[in-house]
């Protein structure tokens, strides 16, 4: 990271998107719903302010949780400038063919409400504390444990096959 940060060492550079990518792939994907296209543009933004960012890059945290916060808020934005993603209930239900047969865990992620999914992604896949996520999506502590709840909940009914109204909820 020093070398890249220094001299915008290539090689330095090419090591750290190895070994990050994929995981910062794997949690843009999830909090897009799983539209590749945006996905690619947000791990694109993300490592370009990224290392844009790295001379002031404190260590007040991991690199991975630093680079995932930086993921965070490119998914927030886009979210802000595309409205019709910022809820991929209908393209995920879509894609996932007869709910019937197909119905997966990401199916079910990308189904609910961006505001469910980014607090159960964080919290419980990321490992973050609702401090933690309270910081990082603006709201109230309380506020992301009330998401998580109602995201569990909804989660649970569409992997049960029933329907929860919870997940036509527009949480943000």
């Amino acid at each position: 990271m020093r070398a890249v940060a220094a001299n915008g060492d290539e090689s330095a550079f090419r090591s750290l998107y190895r070994r990050h990518t994929p995981a910062l792939y794997a949690f843009a994907c999830r909090l897009m719903g799983g539209e590749s296209a945006d996905v690619d543009d947000v791990i694109q933004d993300a490592w370009l302010r990224a290392v844009r960012g790295l001379p002031e890059f404190g260590w007040r945290s991991s690199l991975r949780t630093w680079l995932s916060s930086i993921v965070l808020n490119c998914c927030r934005e886009r979210w802000r400038e595309r409205p019709e993603i910022q809820d991929a209930s209908a393209d995920a239900v879509a894609r996932a063919g007869d709910l019937n047969l197909r119905m997966d865990l990401e199916a079910a992620l990308a189904a609910l409400p961006r505001g469910y999914r980014a607090v159960l992604i964080l919290h419980d896949v990321e490992g973050y504390t609702h401090d933690e996520i309270a910081e990082r999506l603006g709201v109230q502590p309380g506020t992301s444990k009330s998401q998580l709840f109602h995201a569990r909940r909804a989660l649970r009914e569409r992997l049960s096959g029933g329907t929860s109204k919870d997940t036509t909820a527009t949480a943000s």
